[in-house]
């Protein structure tokens, strides 16, 4: 990705997309929930199919923004969203239990 390798003059003070990337989809989502229930209140009331074709496109667009969240959400637990918590080419990833014993 074009965002990952950095090196050269970037400024130290970079920040993630993360941030704008979560308000983005809470608001997708927000307005999706908000959408698909209004397209079926109006496709029950009126019958006709082009109001079940935009609920379901609504629908769609809420479950999409559902998941972004849930992959921010994982990309940030993890830490691969901060500056610098990248581990270096070369190092080992170390385990829960090999520090344990090791003295």
């Amino acid at each position: 990705m074009w965002l990952r390798d950095r090196t050269g003059t970037e400024p130290t003070t970079a920040r993630s997309p993360l941030g704008a990337r979560r308000v983005l989809s809470m608001v997708a989502l927000v307005l999706g929930v908000a959408a698909a229930v209004f397209f079926v209140i109006r496709a029950m009331s009126t019958g006709e199919e082009v109001w079940r074709w935009e609920a379901a496109i609504a629908a769609v667009v809420a479950v999409v923004a559902a998941v972004d969240l849930l992959v921010i959400r994982h990309r940030r637990s993890s830490g691969q969203g901060r500056p610098g918590s990248r581990p270096r080419p070369g190092s080992r990833p170390r385990s829960g239990g090999e520090d344990r014993y090791q003295q």
